[in-house]
């Protein structure tokens, strides 16, 4: 019994003080902790997720049509600039709050109480989005099915659709060369295919009459659905499964397009059309806006699936490598895919022997009319009007994964202990309740509908807000979020990075707001006008995303107590818990924050499981050393 109980006296104790949690084996802390949030399983999980998410429909459809109208080869200029200005260091922003917090759109403002609405906000766009843009989904499906025939349905007139100003523009050829065709006031049988048959447009007078349900679109909505729901299934464990297809294979198929298209007979003249660099166009304002609208539509930055996807990275995930990879891998793929457009576009020009401009479209109509046009004109016509529209497919449904993502974690993440282990059933509701919200896109409407729903004045007020509140959330400044990064990525940001977050990035912004409220035009569809009360409630739903910012800070202001001045203050600090996720990534002002925390000083945690100080503890070591030094210049 002696020999026992001096083994036990030799035996090494560790202080309480010094234990985790999971060191103290079963004890009962009394502390509640939500289920597992979950993490990619592989760190390409991550980089293809974003990938997809930014290489969407964007890239084919608006980017072309946006180079050759605003100087052709020249827009590259304002285009990288603007890359460089804005795109690069939002997209590290939102990449960094993310992966340091592990905590979606909503939680992740225990950075600043204050701004919360700004979540709020951010998910109200991201929902109207992603209701419109499943859509656009259920468009692609609708036209891959259609593909599925010997001769593709909007090749030819004479069906029961189509009007006397129906034309089959198609050249024809003689021995003394081609012949133009007059195409003034004529209809292209692909053009009154998508609006009298798909949309069925003729069907309603106006946005205030909507008719009835188009059942077919209506079913090709409900497969839209049912495919995102079952790729976001399993979260992040999932969709990060099925993008090593969905964000790859529209490479390939892109690339042979493009062969296909520099092959054909006057594909040069459509690149020469579409580089042509016309250098007095960087003297327009207009031209550095677009470039700005184009990085921010194409990288997608202020909608939260960035941070979210960031969210799911282990805390040391280099996401300082990853941005640049993805940022100008976007900008080499929508350059890449204008290539691919408009040597196709060239020869139907030559064919047509039109103008290029005459036969180029941007956004729905370049996918839905110009481009299939363009495809019947091709041998083995359906096989390549398939290929286009899988490519649509998977280029659209990567970036559904991310916005149906957002929503679904900023919700669990707010009420993890309920929702967290019901979380297919909470995903599979908002799918549900999403298709039934978009049912009225599946009316004799929805050709209206799609230009209204989601309006661009909106969202670029959204995204010129959003930059602001996280500076506004990082009450202590600029430093101490770099000190952040430090601690996570193991070095600081350069000069490059703290200019843009604090002078350029958000001059840019301001610009970019007021040219959008003061070049506002009213929405039109073709010669139809939107009436005054549709035109208002367009705009009022784009203001709401930005009136939950200043009706955030009401309620937590609300919260405080206090005087006013003191509530701002309280509301404005970081939450008791804000910082990393992990116990053993936190140090100096983030130590034994966490629910349950038992540990005084987490470097301690690393020790013990790694049997010394890494790369990360040194660096850990080196910020405990800044703040203790920035506590004493400040006493």
């Amino acid at each position: 019994m002696k020999k026992l109980q001096e083994a036990q006296l030799r035996k090494p104790v560790t202080p309480d003080l010094l234990m985790t949690p999971s060191d103290q084996g079963d004890v009962d802390l009394d502390v509640d902790f939500a289920a597992d949030r979950g993490n990619w399983t592989g760190k390409l999980d991550f980089l293809l997720s974003c990938i997809g998410y930014c290489v969407g429909l964007g890239n084919v459809w608006r980017f072309p049509y946006r180079a050759y109208t605003n100087g052709g080869g020249a827009f590259l200029v304002p285009y990288f600039l603007m890359l460089a200005i804005c795109g690069i260091p939002l997209f590290f922003l939102e990449l960094s709050l993310g992966q340091f917090s592990s905590l979606g759109p909503l939680a992740v403002w225990k950075i600043s109480p204050l701004f919360k609405g700004a979540g709020a906000a951010m998910l109200l766009i991201v929902g109207l989005v992603a209701i419109y843009y499943n859509m656009i989904i259920a468009y692609v499906l609708f036209y891959l099915f259609a593909s599925l025939t010997s001769d593709l349905p909007w090749e030819h007139c004479g069906n029961w659709w189509n009007t006397d100003l129906c034309l089959e523009h198609r050249g024809s050829k003689d021995g003394n060369g081609a012949l133009p065709l007059n195409l003034t006031s004529t209809v292209s049988p692909s053009e009154e295919y998508w609006s009298r048959y798909v949309l069925h447009i003729q069907g309603s007078q106006g946005i205030g009459s909507p008719g009835g349900i188009r059942w077919n679109l209506c079913l090709c909505l409900l497969l839209a659905w049912v495919i995102v729901f079952l790729c976001i299934l399993k979260g992040v464990k999932s969709s990060g499964k099925v993008v090593y297809f969905t964000a790859t294979f529209p490479y390939l198929i892109l690339v042979m397009l493009l062969i296909r298209g520099v092959t054909l007979p006057g594909a040069w003249k459509g690149i020469q059309f579409y580089l042509t660099p016309q250098f007095h166009y960087l003297l327009s304002s207009k031209v550095w806006i677009e470039a700005a609208l184009q990085i921010f539509y194409s990288l997608g930055v202020g909608f939260g699936g960035l941070l979210t996807f960031a969210s799911y990275n282990t805390f040391h995930q280099n996401i300082y490598r990853d941005t640049f990879i993805v940022t100008l891998g976007n900008a080499i793929t929508s350059i890449l895919a204008g290539f691919a457009i408009f040597s196709v576009l060239g020869y139907m020009s030559q064919e047509l022997d039109v103008p290029v401009d005459q036969v180029a479209k941007a956004g729905p109509g370049l996918a839905f009319v110009v481009y299939p046009q363009a495809m019947t004109m091709l041998p083995l016509s359906p096989f390549w009007s398939f290929l286009f529209f899988f490519m649509l497919l998977t280029l659209g449904l990567d970036s559904q994964f991310a916005f149906l993502e957002t929503i679904v974690t900023a919700v669990t993440d707010e009420f993890p202990y309920y929702l967290r282990p019901k979380k297919v059933v909470f995903s599979g509701l908002i799918c549900v309740a999403m298709y039934l919200m978009g049912l009225v896109l599946t009316t004799d409407v929805s050709g209206f509908g799609d230009r209204w729903l989601v309006g661009e004045a909106g969202r670029t007020l959204w995204q010129c807000l959003w930059p602001g509140c996280v500076a506004g959330g990082r009450g202590a400044g600029i430093q101490r979020f770099c000190r952040d990064i430090h601690m996570m990525l193991g070095f600081k940001p350069g000069l490059y990075f703290r200019a843009c977050w604090l002078f350029l990035t958000p001059a840019t912004l301001l610009a970019l707001l007021v040219y959008s409220i003061v070049k506002y035009q009213p929405s039109e569809y073709g010669s139809y006008r939107f009436p005054a009360w549709a035109e208002l409630l367009g705009i009022l739903m784009g203001l709401l995303s930005c009136l939950l910012i200043p009706a955030g800070m009401v309620v937590a202001v609300l919260r405080e107590e206090g005087s006013l001045w003191e509530r701002l203050q309280q509301a404005s600090r970081p939450a008791m818990d804000w910082g990393p996720s992990l116990e053993e990534n936190r140090t100096g002002m983030y130590v034994a924050t966490l629910p349950g925390s038992q540990s005084p000083k987490p470097l301690m945690v690393h020790m013990r499981k790694y049997g010394g100080i890494t790369s990360f503890e040194n660096t850990a070591i080196e910020v405990d050393r800044e703040i203790a030094e920035e506590e004493e210049s400040i006493m």
